[in-house]
């Protein structure tokens, strides 16, 4: 089974779009950045990938990890 892209949330001039990693073209185009979110984390949980949330200045400003952490929490509440 191939390995899903992370997702990356960036500013498209329609809104914000969801792009697989090195993909050109949107997977998606919403009008908020938290919508954006959502999608990109759905389908990042559904390939077992990360997600990276680009600002407005192209900057990568957070994500999250859904696949197999290399470095998972040691708090096991």
């Amino acid at each position: 089974m191939a390995k899903g892209k992370n997702q990356h949330v960036v500013k498209h001039p329609d809104g914000w779009a969801v792009k697989g990693a090195g993909n050109s073209k949107a997977t998606k185009v919403t009008h908020t950045q938290s919508q954006a979110i959502y999608v990109a984390e759905n389908i990042a949980r559904n390939q077992k990938t990360d997600t990276k949330i680009h600002g407005v200045d192209g900057k990568i400003r957070s994500g999250n990890s859904y696949g197999n952490d290399l470095c998972p929490p040691k708090d096991k509440k």
